[in-house]
């Protein structure tokens, strides 16, 4: 079943083992929403395959449930933070479709 959901959020960075990340949080509202329709078992971590678009570039990845930030998170990849010109605290919308 997919659902769409576009949102407004700020990139972060997370930094491990001397690499780093981009993600946005997803809100609260669309949190809950992916997660009553996502029932049952899910891939590893407890991801969603999802299709995201963002400015004109669009791609598809997982998000990944995040006790720490209290919601899913979203990676943003390099190639996409380039292509929109978006950076840590830069506020994207989103427009993410659910594809399981």
């Amino acid at each position: 079943m997919t659902n769409t959901y576009e949102f407004e959020a700020p990139l972060w960075q997370w930094t491990a083992q001397q690499s780093v990340w981009m993600f946005v949080t997803l809100p609260e509202n669309v949190t809950d929403e992916i997660d009553d329709a996502q029932a049952g078992p899910r891939a590893g971590f407890g991801s969603v395959k999802v299709r995201v678009r963002v400015g004109a570039t669009t791609w598809e990845t997982s998000i990944f449930p995040s006790q720490e930030m209290g919601g899913f998170i979203l990676p943003v990849k390099k190639a996409v933070r380039l292509a929109e010109k978006l950076d840590e605290g830069t506020v994207g919308r989103f427009e993410l479709v659910t594809l399981t």
